[in-house]
């Protein structure tokens, strides 16, 4: 094995009162929600807001002063760059990061404000790789992988070092994968501390790369997950060889749970996740069986999500428990027809949000009008019962 628990107990000593010790902490209302004990790593609380920070460290300060002079680059999705920026600031090493079109602005805008040159190039990760090798050629920078170098996965076996002395009593961790750095070193340290602690992975449905490699296929990937901090089409070939044989089972998980683990998180645990890093929470929620009534370690791997995409998402997740319903309604277009309407509704407790006239669709007649109601409810049993006053009143409803 390339990384061993000795390489992690090293990183952990080279790297301390430089990174916060994130807290551990059980969750009652998630144990509650998902018939699973669980133990949560508020690893979003580090100052860059991510577990990048052990990694990224560990790796800079492996550096020889000829190579910290001049300086790294990198293809990151945001939390990576966060951290290279950050330290390599504060140790006087030049930083640039390459990132995929359409990362959101919070990773970036972040990026550049923590002093690196951001450089905005690929479609995806991928394409984004490949300009950074580019520039690596060109202007004489070391390449530092977010995964796929032995600095890296032994700085992020640290995360599971202070998870274990913080929840000796575990049975379970279950850890998002993207390139699998974090998941290698979190194994190593598990299989060390914890002989039978059992090793789960999560991996995004549209970026199944771990689990299309142990199966010997060539991974499909491809898609807008809000999960784009694990959004990697090729797991890296270190952490791979390391982790594959230490992990008991990968769990694929689609975007519903990703955004419901987003969405629990703030609502229930009171935290900000980004997708990535609700990669845990979703993997219960998907899998529920299989860990009810297990004390599961979930690494809440971090808490950058742009704030517009997580004001859709608590939006969403209101659509799904139906808080929040719209009431396409068939009606004349004449005075009044709104003002009816709205009586009822507001007469059985509906907050109206939004209304949209749609006068022409063919399929209304040229005298009507459709009109989408958004109301704001208490749950399925009162939009149930909203929907039955419209019908009672005389009102065609197409949909709800």
């Amino acid at each position: 094995m390339t990384v061993t628990f000795d390489d992690i107990l090293a990183a952990r000593g080279r790297i301390a009162g430089q990174v916060d010790r994130t807290p551990v902490r059980h969750s009652r209302r998630l144990s509650q929600l998902t018939g699973a004990e669980v133990w949560v790593k508020f690893d979003n609380l580090h100052f860059t807001g991510s577990f990048k920070e052990r990694g990224a460290l560990n790796r800079l300060l492996q550096l020889t002063p000829d190579e910290r002079k001049r300086g790294v680059v990198a293809a990151s999705a945001g939390n990576h760059a966060q951290a290279l920026a950050w330290h390599g600031a504060r140790l006087g090493v030049p930083v640039t990061i390459v990132m995929p079109e359409g990362t959101p602005f919070v990773k970036a805008d972040g990026t550049r404000a923590h002093g690196a040159t951001v450089v905005i190039k690929g479609l995806d990760f991928t394409g984004s790789t490949e300009e950074a090798h580019r520039l690596r050629d060109a202007e004489g920078m070391v390449f530092v992988s977010a995964f796929d170098d032995e600095g890296i996965i032994a700085g992020q076996g640290v995360c599971a070092v202070e998870f274990l002395e913080d929840a000796p009593d575990l049975e379970a961790l279950i850890i998002p994968i993207g390139g699998a750095g974090l998941i290698a070193g979190c194994a190593i340290a598990a299989r060390a501390m914890k002989p039978h602690l059992r090793v789960f992975g999560v991996e995004a449905a549209m970026y199944p790369s771990f689990t299309a490699r142990r199966r010997g296929e060539t991974p499909k990937c491809g898609g807008q997950t809000i999960a784009e901090g694990i959004a990697i089409k090729a797991v890296g070939d270190i952490p791979f060889a390391i982790a594959d044989p230490l992990i008991e089972e990968v769990l694929v998980v689609g975007e519903a749970d990703f955004e419901k683990g987003v969405a629990f998180l703030a609502t229930l645990e009171k935290t900000v996740a980004e997708g990535a890093g609700a990669g845990g929470l979703a993997a219960l929620l998907a899998y529920p069986d299989k860990f009810r009534g297990m004390k599961v370690g979930i690494e809440l791997t971090g808490g950058n999500i742009d704030a517009r995409m997580l004001a859709v998402v608590l939006n969403r997740e209101l659509v799904r428990e139906k808080k929040m319903i719209v009431y396409r309604i068939l009606g004349d277009d004449r005075p009044g027809m709104l003002s009816k309407m709205s009586a009822v509704i507001g007469g059985l407790g509906g907050n109206i949000i939004d209304v949209v006239h749609n006068r022409l669709a063919l399929d209304v007649p040229a005298k009507g009008a459709e009109f989408d109601i958004m109301v704001e409810t208490r749950g399925a049993a009162h939009a149930e019962e909203i929907r039955h006053g419209l019908e009672e009143a005389g009102y065609e409803l197409r949909m709800g």
